[in-house]
């Protein structure tokens, strides 16, 4: 049966490719296009005889680097290439060619983000100054995920008014980044490609062979030679390096720490998408049947492997030509895949924030969450009185759906409690800061308590009814909804926002007294101490709760008694870590200036950020209780909300399925043996 499908395979290729016309592959390198002459000789000789004549063989275009190759794709000069996915991305965006296959390593379709120094000579933390050497400009390993990390840890200040390529000019004392053009001379100072005022001749800091400092290989190159301090390449570079080379070179961790050249996977920036191949819309199926045919011929397991091997370099003394010498085999992309499914969704994100599709108005704006009409409204009031860069309010229907928007770059910003910040980390979302409870917090700090998290089946079953919005089924019939509606329970009923009149510790306590008619009442609401006697306060003067005072309410005590609502401190369930804000890497330096900007008084504004009965509710944004924003750089989510806390939570959803993990889930580098 094996046999029979790929004797098919090469038959409908060459029927396809039987136009007369050649397939034209793109080359950035002699040494390519001697390997690339080399696959068009062997592929006529070991198809049938009878089918020489009609199929065209495969032609090499040779490119001066790969911004001209994806021109030559696009204006039908060349077909096809390999790039990396920082190319590939602008390749679909700017100029409206399609992914058609990627290429697998070992570990997947990912590469990790590496920097390299010589022994004992750096820290991650301190590169400020250093020279250093990238694989190219935009590419994933060399300069997305490096910059995304500097930003992210606040050791690269970005005002986006400027170009990124200028504060990088601005934070290594040297550079060879090819590719990166000739408006900051800076950033190609330690390149060695020849000079010349002729385009065809320059090959000084492009992005092709010729650049000797050009890729990982002569990222490393550059490292080795002593012109630079540090290389940010991909970790496949360096998983075949010399026993001198190990003793000598190591990486540099983003704890501070270094490691061994072989501990790239526990030591790096981070990881993203590996090379894909590209080519035109109308010309996908042909290169896909290409693609597969030269695959099941001189691939890994290649019928005539013997004879070629598509992903080895060493017959044409180089490294990595045509494609990565990693490779495994090459995945087929499903035609019209969307790029955040080939590429990642984190991914794609993290471009848009560096801005390679151009600057846009998002870039100057902080685009903030909002998970209710009365968010909304406090939210806009906020806008017209911040003294920062502009605020832009998104509207959303829950904390997941924020996530969502966050990660999909539709919003910026938001507010998550300590479960739901759980899942922020899950989606590659980053702290900004913490909401501080009480004026003797002076930096971000955890709370070690007894946690719980129980799954909700288990309150399905203990539990009568209830009232706990975004739940489902008997946890749902005691919500109330919105608005009541005649002959029935309200609008948005049960939904996890202040829609829901239940929703929230304000929320709670409605639940606990009951609707406006008396019914829809529970007996116990759970809830935090925060402001407990300010919104009984509130409840009353409302007309929600009229007549009663907080003397009418008591805690249930661990131990079987009760206390009044003042003794909290010793009547209590355990600690709840604070809430935080949370957005993508790339906007952190921006999200974290507004908030501190936003704390500052402005002269004649009534508005307080930390207030919400004035739009009837509470919690509104961030909580009411709390005093300040504490910024929480250099801190990880374990470190703000406790340890603790996350192995329990890992423990309930490792047996709980929710959608946002599924979509998270999505961009994790997982290697599978080709079908």
């Amino acid at each position: 049966m094996t046999t029979v499908m790929a004797t098919m395979l090469v038959l409908t290729t060459i029927t396809l490719l039987s136009t007369g016309k050649k397939f034209r592959w793109c080359t950035l390198s002699d040494l390519e296009q001697r390997k690339c002459a080399e696959l068009s000789k062997v592929l006529l000789n070991v198809l049938p005889p009878a089918t020489i004549s009609s199929f065209a063989r495969v032609s090499c275009i040779r490119a001066h680097n790969t911004h001209d190759c994806i021109e030559k794709i696009r204006v039908n000069k060349a077909d096809a290439v390999s790039l990396d996915a920082g190319d590939v991305y602008s390749a679909v965006k700017l100029y409206g060619l399609t992914v058609v296959a990627k290429e697998v390593y070992v570990e997947g379709n990912c590469m990790f983000a590496v920097a390299v120094a010589r022994q004992g000579k750096l820290n991650i933390q301190k590169l400020k100054g250093t020279r250093s050497c990238h694989n190219g400009a935009r590419w994933t390993s060399g300069w997305n995920i490096p910059l995304g990390f500097l930003l992210t840890r606040n050791y690269l200040m970005w005002d986006e008014n400027q170009p990124l390529s200028h504060v990088i000019s601005g934070y290594f004392n040297a550079s060879c980044i090819p590719g990166i053009g000739v408006t900051t001379p800076q950033l190609c100072a330690l390149c060695q490609g020849q000079k010349s005022y002729i385009r065809e001749k320059n090959h000084f800091c492009e992005s092709s062979g010729d650049e000797p400092f050009y890729a990982s290989e002569g990222a490393f190159r550059c490292l080795k030679s002593g012109v630079a301090d540090v290389a940010f390449l991909d970790h496949l570079t360096i998983r075949n390096v010399t026993e001198s080379e190990q003793e000598e070179y190591e990486l540099l961790c983003p704890d501070g720490s270094t490691a061994h050249l072989n501990a790239y996977a526990t030591c790096n920036l981070g990881h993203g998408p590996g090379h894909a191949i590209v080519t035109r819309h109308n010309f996908q199926k042909i290169t896909r049947k290409f693609l597969t045919l030269i695959q099941n011929l001189f691939g890994k397991k290649g019928k005539e492997k013997n004879r070629f091997e598509l992903f080895t370099s060493a017959p044409f003394s180089g490294k990595n030509l045509l494609f990565h010498d990693a490779t495994q085999y090459l995945q087929v992309v499903e035609e019209e895949a969307e790029l955040s499914h080939v590429l990642g969704l984190d991914y794609v994100t993290l471009l848009q924030g560096l801005g390679h599709e151009g600057s846009s108005l998002s870039n100057s704006l902080v685009r903030w969450c909002c998970i209710s009409s009365a968010e909304l409204q406090k939210c806009e009031e906020w806008a017209l009185n911040v003294q920062s860069e502009p605020l832009v309010c998104v509207q959303a229907d829950s904390m997941i759906n924020c996530i969502e928007l966050i990660k999909n770059n539709g919003a910026d910003a938001v507010t998550l409690d300590a479960t739901h910040a759980y899942f922020a980390k899950k989606c590659a979302l980053v702290p900004v800061a913490a909401e501080c409870y009480g004026q003797e917090c002076s930096e971000a700090r955890r709370e070690e308590g007894q946690e719980t998290l129980t799954p909700l089946t288990a309150y399905q079953n203990y539990f009568w009814k209830s009232c706990m919005p975004g739940a489902n089924g008997n946890l749902c019939k005691v919500c109330i909804g919105q608005k009541e509606m005649e002959g029935g329970k309200g609008l948005a009923r049960c939904v996890a926002n202040h829609n829901e009149r239940y929703y929230g510790n304000m929320g709670a306590l409605r639940c606990l007294l009951g609707d406006y008619s008396g019914r829809n009442f529970g007996d116990v609401a759970f809830l935090e101490h925060h402001n407990l006697l300010q919104n009984i306060e509130y409840l009353e003067s409302s007309g929600w709760g009229t007549g009663n005072t907080p003397g009418d309410f008591e805690l249930l005590c661990l131990d079987g008694h009760r206390a009044a609502i003042e003794d909290w401190k010793a009547c209590n369930l355990g600690p709840v870590p604070p809430n935080i804000v949370v957005t993508r890497s790339v906007a952190f330096t921006k999200v974290n200036n507004f908030l501190q900007q936003s704390q500052e008084p402005s002269p004649g504004s009534t508005f307080q950020l930390f207030q919400s009965q004035q739009y009837g509710e509470s919690d509104l944004l961030f909580k009411d209780a709390t005093h300040y924003l504490v910024p929480t750089i250099h801190l990880d989510y374990e470190a703000i909300l406790g340890t603790s806390f996350f192995q329990l939570v890992e423990a309930v959803f490792n047996c709980t399925s929710t959608d946002i993990l599924d979509i998270c889930k999505q961009d994790t580098c997982t290697y599978a043996a080709p079908h």
